[in-house]
């Protein structure tokens, strides 16, 4: 307003929606999820270099028009899904909501995602396979995987007689559920668990989401699914940490450690140049190590339980560009957990969402080459911005960024 009454309005410049301009939004976001720095931390940096923001702003800024970047993280989840031949995953302890959850990690050399939710059933971990989508189908993956977990088949044969085969969401999958009477059923397992879990994994499959991939975890159960190769370190940590009394007990177990250590060279050397009478000689090797007695009972007890797990523990012999480890993904949660030490939980799905997906993409852009930096200003339209493509476009060519 000028001093002789009159009002002037001037267009604000390009990208500015609200007080501040994306300039500002890409420093906030990279010091938050990158940097890692606390709100208070963050306040007080921007208010000394003359910004003129309050406490409230800052939290804004990390959640405002949340849905590109989330979206762009479910964007990689499913660029990893559908192109990876392998993909490793774990899961931490999270809380949010005033509540103790789980964060699960998943990911490979190309790319990272992260998704937080209240439990860390298998039920879960399928419905995060899907990667976004809430449907539920029955098709042939469903019914071997109801066939597998040991679903009578008379139930089956009761879904299979249905005359619809997709549902839209849980509602709409719980109907014929009820209806066919599987809720009323107190067996174990329970028939209406398996039948979910055996949807779940029909509406993955049917998203063309994991064909044929293998999934390495640390035989948690939630991840037993599709084609479960099991971690060597955590395999051999069992052994490790086993108990000793005696001088023979300890003695056994040092000669079974140095057993599966010199085991797992022959593996390392067997994927560098795989062969079918190599295959067969490391098949009888394992048996030779894990089928042995050495005297000392919990140690047996724990070698025939790890010789129960022969195939996923070998599946690098039929797949010898898969890892043999999981310390891809223990390396990519620590950013998760560096995230939880210094700023606790999270009170808004919001809130959750946008952690993730910027924990995410932060992880992804790293194991791609790309500068946070420069992605966030590409995301965000900062003048003068370096051409960054979706990240999902990276991974699904398998290339990164000169």
């Amino acid at each position: 307003m000028t001093p002789d009454g009159r009002t002037i309005l001037a267009p604000l410049p390009a990208g500015i929606d609200g007080h501040f301009g994306p300039e500002l939004r890409r420093f906030v976001l990279m010091h938050y999820h990158q940097g890692q720095s606390t709100l208070p931390r963050l306040t007080a940096l921007l208010q000394s270099l003359g910004v003129s923001i309050s406490k409230r702003q800052v939290p804004r800024l990390l959640t405002d028009k949340p849905d590109d970047f989330v979206s762009a993280a479910q964007d990689v989840l499913r660029a990893g899904l559908e192109t990876s031949p392998s993909v490793s995953a774990d899961d931490t302890g999270a809380r949010h909501a005033g509540k103790n959850g789980f964060c699960t990690q998943i990911g490979n050399d190309w790319f990272t995602w992260f998704g937080t939710r209240s439990s860390k059933s298998r039920l879960t971990c399928l419905a995060l396979l899907r990667a976004g989508p809430i449907d539920y189908g029955l098709n042939d993956a469903a019914y071997s995987y109801m066939r597998q977990h040991s679903l009578p088949a008379s139930l089956s044969g009761r879904l299979m007689g249905e005359p619809q085969s997709c549902f839209a969401d849980e509602a709409a999958w719980l109907a014929p559920l009820d209806r066919l009477g599987f809720t009323t059923l107190t067996v174990t397992p329970d028939p209406g668990r398996v039948a979910t879990e055996g949807a779940l994994w029909g509406s993955v499959q049917s998203h063309k989401f994991l064909c044929d991939a293998v999934v390495l975890s640390d035989d948690a159960g939630q991840f037993n699914v599709g084609r479960p190769a099991r971690c060597w370190i955590h395999a051999e940590r069992l052994v490790h940490k086993r108990d000793t009394f005696t001088d023979p007990h300890r003695a056994a177990q040092a000669r079974v450690r140095g057993r599966i250590w010199r085991f797992y060279a022959s593996l390392k050397a067997y994927q560098r140049n795989p062969t079918e009478r190599r295959s067969v000689a490391v098949r009888a090797r394992f048996d030779r190590i894990f089928l042995r007695r050495t005297g000392f009972v919990t140690l047996d007890r724990l070698l025939a339980r790890l010789h129960a797990n022969k195939d996923e523990l070998l599946m690098v012999l039929d797949r010898p560009e898969i890892p043999r480890h999981t310390t891809r993904s223990e390396n990519d949660i620590r950013c998760y957990l560096t995230r939880r030490k210094i700023s606790a939980g999270t009170r808004s799905d919001i809130g959750r969402d946008c952690r993730d997906a910027f924990l995410s993409l932060a992880k992804t852009c790293e194991k791609l080459g790309i500068a946070v930096w420069d992605y966030l200003g590409s995301r965000l339209k900062v003048a003068g911005h370096a051409l960054i493509e979706p990240l999902d476009h990276y991974v699904r060519a398998k290339i990164r960024p000169a």
